[in-house]
């Protein structure tokens, strides 16, 4: 139903259900594109990712990174699209690189920068922007601040790397999505107001 009203971008946050619905689906004059927004293990990383799924929303580190890159040289697949996993809230529970003080510590925007550049040199990973989560709240305003951190630093790396196209700002979600939207926001993660709870 959601196809049919026009939806060709899903997004799944389980690899093993990921992989279901993909096989399941078959519509060969106009694919699906298959987005990737849960965590990725190391132990996931698969030399087909690239092939299977549009864009990985989740790489939080430089070894996964380098993982992805260097079964994709090994195996002759395709570069992997990807977006960097940015923890700017500082919740202990969220993955992504620890960048909760960038715009207060230099040190940590320099860690994070030089770990970027080694990644943007990878020849089989392809980074299209970054994605983040903000804590889950009733009140969507709470979470502004974090959707506006990684709009800013989207800008510096804009700045820093001009030669990546950090054109995505993957963030907010269901309870969110406007605020994220506002902030800049052009991928949205809405399954819960589309398809419902999870049973």
């Amino acid at each position: 139903m959601a196809y049919q009203a026009g939806l060709r971008h899903f997004g799944e946050n389980r690899m093993e259900e990921a992989l279901q619905k993909m096989a399941a689906w078959v519509n060969e004059a106009e694919p699906l594109q298959w987005h990737f927004i849960g965590h990725l293990q190391r132990r996931q990383a698969e030399s087909d990712l690239g092939q299977q799924f549009s864009l990985l929303h989740s790489v939080d580190s430089l070894k996964l990174a380098e993982r992805l890159d260097r079964l994709s040289q090994r195996d002759n697949q395709p570069a992997v699209n990807i977006l960097l996993e940015c923890n700017v809230s500082g919740e202990a529970s969220k993955f992504g690189f620890d960048l909760a003080t960038w715009q207060q510590h230099p040190t940590q925007l320099n860690h994070f920068l030089r770990e970027v550049r080694q990644i943007a040199a990878l020849d089989k990973i392809v980074l299209k922007g970054l994605m983040t989560m903000a804590p889950y709240s009733d009140d969507p305003e709470t979470a502004r601040p974090i959707f506006h951190s990684l709009a800013l630093l989207q800008k510096t790396l804009q700045a820093e790397l001009p030669t990546v196209h950090w054109q995505q700002l993957s963030m907010g979600m269901t309870d969110d999505f406007e605020v994220a939207i506002e902030e800049g926001a052009t991928l949205v993660r809405i399954g819960r107001a589309i398809f419902g709870e999870r049973s």
